[in-house]
């Protein structure tokens, strides 16, 4: 079988190809081509030039020699550059060709580029432009902008050196303010700090818990503004918080503060004297500090030139407290003047400096009817929504003070939780004392701190019987920690010593410190109150065996403590 190929008829063998390109997008990918391998050119010379050592300063230098724009000449020469013409400004151009393109097509055509330095130190780079229907820069016009420039650098030197002193001022200030609330039971409190807007200022406030349940309250204006009021304020703050954790009468408390600026006027007047300046000292401070007991339900306060603050009664009702004004801090030898005032459950005290009262607009007579406008029908009102309401109100748009407000809500100390005996001068009734103490004790549940409240009431009590004066009291306090209070008529405080091997006596206030975390006393109008406090969550307290504390009880013949005197 033979397979034959079909055949088909010749076909016309000429013809045309046609290929149609857009030329427009080809220019625009060829231009984009030709940006893309310039800026590579660039990265790579970069890359040669750049880090070929690795000193900082050398590899900075570096980076400034690989973009040698009439800018980082002007800056690096420190000298005035004149481009006449930008077209040919080969460095300008290379900088940013995108930049440089949109530019030239929007009609600058002339650039001077002048180096900002003010007290020897660069600043930054002054670049004026003309446009093509403007006549290019000459060298005639490089003296006005030299003198522009010159004037323009000492004047961003000047904020910038502003700027710079207001933010370490602003730091600081920050943080010598509280940042949290501390833990207390005495007062729910709130405040606000609004800042001046053109300097720092001096005004603090604190917030210092107290032994039995009390609390601190100080508010505190340091005249003057910036650094030096910062610091000041610093060191009263600091000042003011130690001689309340010291436990001092409120009038004393104000007192060494007192003593403080007077020391701080004359380092100031002889380190001024030692440099040739007149002195000037510290300009002046003022400063409130109450303290609030929330068993008696009585605020004790003194004002050392400070504002005298607003109490909103459980009603609504806004009253002054008639705080007697005493002198400012420095001057040195005046008294300052104490009140106590009743602040029954739920009325609020509230503490401020004169920024927020006083203004150039109106006196201080106007501003405090203003606060009491703000307060009236406050009864209501949380401490938060307070001090909210006060600074709505009476805050300026433009405050040239610092503004201080400090907001608190009285609490009363459970009754349930207090438990007060007066104590005959007998020693043996001591025995009597401890048996009504465990009682109450194991009515509040703290079986576990018995043993060592026993301990302490013994100490404590027999020796007010033996070395302080009638009227001897002993009081309980049930709150955060267990607290045991022992009063009595004398002056004289207890001392802390360790007794020796042969000594018969000199070890009970020794171990009340083992026992307790804290101890310490109180003088009053009426004598002293000794006080020692258990802190009811740690874990080396009592309950946890008594351990830490054996090696003591060694030392003493068990035996003693079933003498009623002890």
């Amino acid at each position: 079988m033979v397979n034959k190929r079909p055949t088909y008829p010749q076909a016309d063998r000429g013809g045309s190809v046609v290929t149609l390109r857009d030329t427009t997008e080809l220019a625009a990918v060829s231009g984009r081509a030709e940006v893309a391998r310039e800026r590579l050119k660039l990265l790579y010379e970069a890359g040669v030039e750049i880090g070929t050592t690795l000193d900082v300063e050398r590899t900075a230098q570096e980076l400034a020699d690989s973009r040698r724009t009439p800018q980082m000449r002007a800056l690096q020469e420190r000298r005035v550059m004149l481009e006449a013409d930008l077209r040919e400004s080969h460095g300008w151009l290379e900088q940013d060709p995108d930049r440089a393109r949109k530019a030239l097509e929007c009609g600058l055509r002339s650039l001077v580029a002048l180096p900002l330095r003010a007290r020897n130190v660069p600043l930054g780079v002054a670049n004026f432009y003309r446009t093509a229907d403007s006549p290019a820069f000459e060298p005639e016009d490089l003296t006005f902008a030299e003198e522009l420039a010159a004037r323009a650098a000492v004047a961003l030197d000047d904020a910038r050196r502003f700027t710079r002193e207001h933010a370490m001022a602003v730091t600081l200030q920050r943080s010598l303010l509280p940042r949290r609330h501390p833990e207390q039971d005495a007062l729910e409190v709130a405040w606000r700090y609004p800042p001046a807007e053109a300097g720092v200022g001096g005004d603090w406030f604190d917030v210092i818990p107290l032994p039995g349940a009390r609390v601190a309250l100080v508010m505190g204006d340091v005249v003057g503004h910036g650094l030096h009021a910062a610091a000041t304020m610093g060191r009263l703050r600091t000042a003011v918080h130690n001689f309340s954790t010291l436990d001092l009468p409120v009038d004393e408390v104000l007192g060494n503060p007192d003593d403080l600026v007077v020391r701080m006027d004359n380092e100031e007047n002889t380190s001024d004297a030692t440099d040739g300046h007149e002195g000037a000292g510290v300009t002046g401070a003022t400063c409130l500090y109450a303290v609030y007991d929330p068993v008696a339900e009585v605020c004790t306060m003194a004002r050392a030139g400070h504002p005298e603050p607003v109490v909103v009664r459980p009603d609504g009702t806004v009253t002054s407290p008639g705080v007697p004004a005493s002198a400012p801090l420095g001057l040195g030898g005046y008294p300052f003047e104490t009140v106590e005032l009743p602040l029954p459950e739920g009325s609020r005290l509230v503490l401020y400096t004169d920024g927020l009262v006083e203004d150039r607009t109106h006196d201080n007579d106007i501003g405090m009817e203003r606060l009491r406008r703000a307060l009236d029908g406050a009864g209501g009102r949380t401490p938060e929504e307070t001090c909210q309401a006060v600074i709505d109100a009476l805050k300026p748009s433009h405050s040239c003070d610092d503004i201080a407000l400090l907001t608190a809500r009285t609490r009363k100390f459970p009754p349930s939780g207090v438990a007060a005996w007066e104590v005959p001068s007998d020693p043996a009734l001591v025995l009597a004392v401890r048996v009504l103490c465990r009682e109450t004790l194991l009515q509040w549940g703290l079986e576990a701190t018995v043993f060592a409240t026993e301990l302490i009431v013994s100490e404590l009590v027999t020796n007010a019987i033996r070395y302080g004066s009638p009227a001897v009291g002993i009081r309980l306090l049930h709150g955060r920690s267990l607290i045991c209070e022992v009063s009595d008529g004398s002056g004289t405080s207890p001392r802390l010593r360790r007794a020796a091997t042969v000594d018969e006596g000199g070890r009970g206030l020794f171990l009340v410190a083992q026992f307790a975390q804290r101890w310490g006393t109180r003088h009053t109008t009426r004598g002293k109150v000794i006080r020692a406090e258990q802190l009811l969550h740690d874990p080396t307290d009592a309950a946890s065996g008594l351990a830490p504390v054996d090696f003591l009880l060694d030392q003493f013949d068990l035996d003693q403590f079933d003498d009623p005197g002890l």
